[in-house]
């Protein structure tokens, strides 16, 4: 099993930012797998739909966000054998080239240890400051999958599409990994479950502990990926799983433990990232609880992954 922490990027941990450097090299060095950024463009003060896609109001913990592509280029510098992922970057807000460009750069200072993971988002103002219609965004997720696809492999690239295009351009610089890095995508709903499973390399489900945990959802849910896998002529096992693990306020470090624990039982998932933004408000705070649940999970965790 491998256990994953999210980088100081949202809340009282987002101001300690120059801090991320030491976050990533101790949560290395204390056996973390892997390290992850969110997205979060911004946290509109009249939000027309909330959190999640519920409601009308944003957490303020979301307020303060510090930029995905910074603090994964600054782990890939300081750190050696942790995988860079991202749960989620909110792909349809960037163009193409530039997207491309960032994971490619970064992919390639860390030697191929990039996991981009890409998700749609529920802010209807973030695409509207990104210039972005709302209403289109999973057809334009789609799109931008095959436009990162041709700037990832092909030299000259070029992409039109009915939504983007991109002119054919010089891009000789491609990331480390080959023949790209592997594509994850977050997913809820039965559309986005079927992305996954027609051309995503892996899922990013979510929990919430202690206040949603839902095993037999999970199991439901991949099950439904590994069929329409099979239906769509791939391998089901060619198609990985990262669940985040989002921490509620006044959770011990223990529970999250135990319902890792739990969770891997049932689920057979391997692989957790955990965010503490809403339980830990310093980067002391921050590397003191991955070390200790790295500690509560030592006999379960394998702190000597493969790159690939």
């Amino acid at each position: 099993m491998r256990i994953g922490f999210a980088l100081p990027q949202f809340h009282h941990q987002a101001f300690e930012v120059a801090r991320v450097a030491e976050f990533a090299r101790e949560a290395e060095r204390a056996g973390a797998a892997s390290l992850w950024v969110g997205d979060r463009n911004l946290a509109a003060v009249r939000p027309l739909v909330g959190y999640g896609g519920h409601g009308d109001t944003i957490p303020p913990e979301l307020n303060p966000a510090a930029d995905p592509f910074v603090l994964l280029g600054i782990a890939a510098a300081v750190t050696e054998r942790v995988l860079l992922g991202s749960h989620v970057l909110i792909a349809p807000l960037y163009p193409a080239v530039q997207l491309a460009r960032a994971l490619t750069t970064i992919d390639v200072i860390s030697g191929g240890r990039v996991l981009p993971g890409f998700g749609l988002g529920w802010s209807p103002e973030e695409y509207e400051a990104a210039g972005r219609d709302f209403a289109r965004r999973g057809a334009l997720l789609d799109e931008l999958l095959d436009a990162l696809d041709v700037i990832w492999t092909q030299d000259p690239a070029g992409y039109s599409g009915n939504l983007l295009s991109v002119p054919l351009h010089h891009a000789p610089l491609k990331p480390a990994r080959t023949p790209r890095p592997p594509v994850y995508l977050g997913a809820l709903s039965t559309v986005a479950l079927r992305r996954v499973a027609r051309r995503a390399d892996g899922w990013l489900p979510l929990c919430v502990v202690p206040d949603y945990v839902d095993a037999e959802g999970l199991i439901a849910q991949r099950a439904s990926i590994d069929t329409w896998a099979r239906e769509a002529g791939r391998q089901p096992a060619d198609i990985d799983t990262v669940l985040r693990v989002n921490v509620a306020q006044g959770t011990g470090v223990a529970a999250v433990a135990d319902a890792i624990r739990d969770l891997h039982d049932k689920t057979e998932i391997d692989h957790f990232m955990v965010d503490s933004m809403y339980e830990v408000e310093s980067v002391d705070g921050a590397i003191a609880y991955a070390r200790e649940l790295l500690a509560l999970l030592a006999d379960m965790t394998d702190t000597q992954n493969a790159l690939f």
